[in-house]
């Protein structure tokens, strides 16, 4: 096949996993706000996708690269393990959001490009030191999530500790920047994944002689999540937003503030975490913080199912998608 027809066949998808990733995220920036009421539904939707745009002009690119450069061998990648990865991790995420089950994009496509790859050249294909530091990232960053929103609800009871009600006129109108925040940081962490598939596709395919993510990609990429997180993922923000416990602003505020400190220090780093894990455990550490007895712990359980389900899953389905859609490109 034509490498200029294949490389706008992979823009495409690439665009559409995206668009789906904002969409299915969307839930992460503004559930609790919605949730709390700090927020009409659309204009925290319409921030969030501002925000979401702008991420990733001004943090760097330094996730794309982790995604394509160390996970595995680059000889190993063809772009029927690119488009094999994209449509595996693009249904799964319609799946998860079918269900409204909260699942990660980063787990779905990393997943899906080791899945293909394992099929397409083998075991020796996938680089051990760089899937592990990104297993750890995406493993280790929900524990942190629970443990950090814990510390920082806690702190904020003290503080807040003999206040009148209308401390909750603060903590509504404080999550104006925090949520602006978590929105950045999902950007800027998730936009780049996209980039990282289209450069290497574009390396791939003879258009570019090495990993350098072009102006054009991120401006197309960022622009996809955003139109994405515009349209807002209903069925999850309901799960993020009513059914661990009731959420008051407070809540809100301190787990926007522990994820977003957490996803943009990940993206700095180039560490390719779960947004969608690191808010749901926050959420949780935060209401564990102040009542256990009041968190729905049954609802967690599914979060975890897809946690475990999604890098096997994924992985499965792009090794049984490699060889037809090799056959297809051949």
């Amino acid at each position: 096949m034509d490498p200029l027809l294949l490389i706008i066949i992979l823009v495409v998808l690439a665009l559409s996993f995206d668009f789906l990733n904002g969409f299915h995220d969307s839930a992460n920036v503004v559930a609790t706000m919605i949730s709390s009421r700090a927020m009409t539904p659309r204009a925290a939707l319409f921030i969030a996708a501002a925000a979401n745009f702008v991420g990733p002009f001004l943090f760097g690119v330094a996730v794309a690269k982790t995604i394509g450069e160390d996970v595995v061998d680059s000889d190993a990648v063809t772009i029927a393990v690119v488009l094999a990865a994209l449509v595996s991790a693009s249904l799964w995420n319609i799946i998860t959001w079918y269900f409204g089950i909260p699942s990660s994009s980063s787990h779905a496509l990393i997943g899906g490009i080791v899945g293909a790859v394992l099929v397409g050249s083998g075991p020796e294909a996938i680089k051990p030191e760089g899937l592990l530091i990104v297993l750890t990232a995406l493993f280790f960053s929900p524990i942190l999530g629970f443990v950090v929103g814990m510390i920082i609800m806690r702190l904020t009871l003290i503080f807040a500790r003999g206040a009148t009600p209308k401390a909750n006129i603060f903590f509504k109108v404080a999550q104006i920047p925090t949520a602006i925040g978590l929105a950045l940081s999902h950007g800027t962490n998730d936009a780049q994944k996209t980039m990282g598939v289209i450069t290497l596709g574009l390396v791939v395919l003879g258009f570019q002689t090495e990993f350098n993510v072009p102006t054009w990609v991120i401006l197309v990429s960022a622009t996809a999540i955003g139109l994405g997180t515009a349209f807002g993922g209903w069925r999850i923000i309901h799960t993020l937003g009513g059914k661990f416990y009731r959420i008051r602003p407070v809540h809100s505020f301190t787990s926007q503030l522990t994820s977003a400190a957490l996803i943009l220090g990940a993206s700095l780093t180039g560490g390719p975490v779960s947004t969608t894990h690191v808010v749901s455990s926050s959420i949780l550490g935060v209401g564990a913080a102040q009542r256990r007895s009041q968190v729905r712990w049954g609802v967690m359980v599914d979060i975890l199912v897809s946690w475990v389900l999604t890098l096997p899953a994924t992985a499965l389905l792009a090794a049984i998608l490699y060889y037809p859609i090799s056959y297809i490109i051949s």
